[in-house]
C-alpha cells in the first residue's frame, strides 16, 4: 500500500469514476501519461499541515503563487499504482479566496501526443472547455464532470516546472 493512502486516501475510487466518464464519453486514454493528479483541501492551514507531510514521500517540485495561492508541485519517492499506471506527481493547491473546495482528489491530466485541434476533432460531439488554450505555458484543453475534471496537456507537469517556467 502506498504511503500517500494514510495521508489522502486511496485515490482508485476517484480514479475508478474518471476512467468509467471518460469511456462513457468514448475518450480512450490508453495510449496516454497520466501526469498527475490533484488534491484539494478546504483551507490554507490544512494546505501547509499536507504541504510538510508531502515533503517526506517526494520532492517538492515547485511552489508558485498561481490565481492569488499558492499551488505546490511534488514528485513522490514511489509512484501511485491505478491498474497498469504509475503516477508520480501531485498537485496540492491552496484554497482560493471565495472558492471553497471539499477535501479530496479534484482532477487528473493526461499528456496528448497529438495537437489539440486534432485531439478535440478525434471526439466530436465533446463539449471541451477551451478556455485555457490561451495560456502562455502549458495550454490545456478539459472536461467537467460531477465532482471532478480530467484535463489534457501536451506537456507534463515535470517538464513544465524543470523546462518552461
Amino acid at each position: 500500500m502506498h504511503p500517500i493512502y494514510g495521508l489522502l486516501g486511496d485515490p482508485t475510487a476517484f480514479l475508478d469514476r474518471l476512467f468509467a466518464a471518460l469511456k462513457e464519453k468514448n475518450i480512450e486514454v490508453s495510449i496516454y501519461e497520466l501526469d498527475h493528479l490533484c488534491y484539494r483541501v478546504e483551507s490554507r492551514e490544512r494546505y501547509e499541515e499536507l504541504k510538510g507531510a508531502l515533503s517526506g514521500l517526494g520532492d517538492l517540485l515547485s511552489e508558485k503563487e498561481i490565481g492569488g495561492r499558492p499551488i505546490a508541485a511534488f514528485r513522490l519517492k514511489e509512484p501511485i499504482i491505478y491498474k497498469n499506471r504509475r503516477i508520480w506527481c501531485l498537485e496540492l493547491p491552496a484554497p482560493k479566496e471565495g472558492s471553497p473546495y471539499p477535501e479530496g482528489y479534484e482532477h487528473a491530466e493526461f499528456v496528448i501526443k497529438q495537437c489539440f485541434p486534432d485531439f478535440i476533432g478525434q471526439h466530436q460531439g465533446t463539449d471541451f472547455d477551451t478556455k485555457a488554450l490561451s495560456k502562455h505555458i502549458n495550454p490545456e484543453v478539459r472536461l467537467q464532470f460531477k465532482g471532478f475534471s480530467v484535463k489534457f496537456h501536451r506537456q507534463s507537469l515535470e517538464y513544465v516546472i524543470r523546462y518552461l517556467e
